[in-house]
């Protein structure tokens, strides 16, 4: 790697943000994210995403701590970050009476080294929407006209605010692909969303906040690993959870039961399925609704949630 260009492309030190009335949004929020890397942002409203994306633009001073992207501050140093950065926000407000081919040229000549608006536009599915206003296009369709623009500048550094919003299974596919295949280019993004399914599925690496402060981070396996599987069925008329092995000898860490249907909760999953099945088959009994599966991001951002709120 040249030496003049930073291993780290986003470098956030004990960041804080304070609004009018003396309300901490960020409180010290610590994380970095490598060059080629895509960093997902989660956290329920309010958390804090929003606010701290916003300092990594540049759009805001921190009160404390200290921002660096591609090695420079980005609100104090905008002439030097801003080229090599592209922003797509939660809501673009472009001029609603434009055509999509307008807005992009519009935009073409408000960004350095632009590359062809059309070559964009294909990119994000839009090539057969350049005469269409833009307040006749649809949520999905606006914010892939978001994230064409945020492209134009070939940037080194992708911000992306909830770029899914909107969009249907099909058009969240395609976003996905997109992102990897700028990651894979050596782009390097950030991107909040409320789509667990989208963290878990595109990010090298991620944070949790909640309150305006980072309660975990890792990979997603990392960050899911001390959480338990699960296991759910439903014995038959006459069967009850006593009639199990002893729980503890399967590697149960907790239970709920509910008439017949009973939900285990494991960190040996294999060990439980194979002893409950293995039960099951002596006993000649079906269990229905059988559901097996591992811990899942969305389990550990509840979780995590959870447990924020009863240390409060």
């Amino acid at each position: 790697m040249n030496t003049n260009e930073h291993e780290h492309v986003i470098e956030a030190t004990d960041l804080s943000r304070v609004y009018g009335g003396g309300f901490e949004a960020v409180r010290g929020v610590t994380f970095s994210v490598a060059r080629g890397e895509i960093f997902a942002l989660l956290g329920t409203n309010g958390a804090g995403k929003t606010s701290t994306v916003e300092l990594l633009e540049g759009l805001a001073a921190p009160a404390g701590g200290q921002v660096r992207v591609l090695g420079h501050d980005p609100f104090r140093e905008r002439a030097a970050v801003r080229p090599r950065t592209g922003v797509m926000l939660q809501e673009g407000g472009f001029p609603s009476d434009l055509t999509v081919a307008e807005t992009a040229r519009m935009w073409a000549g408000c960004t350095s080294g632009a590359r062809p608006e059309a070559e964009v536009l294909e990119l994000v599915g839009l090539a057969r929407k350049t005469g269409v206003r833009v307040k006749q296009l649809s949520g999905g369709e606006r914010r892939r006209l978001d994230l064409a623009l945020a492209l134009l500048g070939g940037p080194e550094v992708l911000f992306l605010d909830e770029p899914t919003t909107g969009l249907d299974a099909e058009g969240r596919r395609d976003t996905w692909e997109l992102v990897r295949g700028l990651r894979a280019a050596g782009t390097t993004v950030l991107l909040t969303t409320h789509y667990l399914e989208e963290a878990e599925g595109l990010a090298d690496r991620l944070a949790i906040l909640h309150e305006g402060r980072i309660a975990a981070s890792g990979t997603p396996a990392e960050v899911t690993a001390g959480r338990p599987s699960r296991m759910s069925f439903e014995l038959p008329d006459g069967y009850f959870l006593g009639d199990l092995p002893p729980l503890a000898d399967l590697g149960v860490c907790g239970h709920e039961s509910d008439g017949n249907l009973v939900r285990l909760r494991t960190r040996e999953l294999q060990r439980t399925a194979t002893g409950v099945l293995a039960w099951a088959e002596r006993a000649g009994v079906e269990l229905r609704r059988l559901d097996v599966r591992s811990a899942s991001l969305e389990e550990a951002f509840l979780g995590i949630a959870q447990e924020q709120e009863v240390m409060a």
